[in-house]
């Protein structure tokens, strides 16, 4: 997700056009993107966050996090 502090231009037409098509009560909205990677076993959440770290996400406009999700 871009840093709170970073402009979200997307996030900000999507949350000018949920009015317009009848959705109220949404104060702000975010654009992010997501990754989904299959692992195997021998792969550890230190391994999983410098991945994420130095080749998905940009730490110096994006904030990222790992969550694990069983099949």
């Amino acid at each position: 997700m871009p840093k709170q502090e970073i402009l979200d231009p997307q996030g900000q037409a999507v949350a000018g056009a949920l009015p317009r098509l009848g959705f109220e009560g949404i104060a702000e909205v975010r654009q992010g993107k997501r990754f989904e990677l299959e692992v195997d076993d021998s792969v550890d959440d230190e391994q999983l966050a410098r991945i994420a770290q130095t080749l998905l996400a940009n730490p110096v406009i994006e904030d990222w996090s790992v969550r694990r999700v069983d099949s």
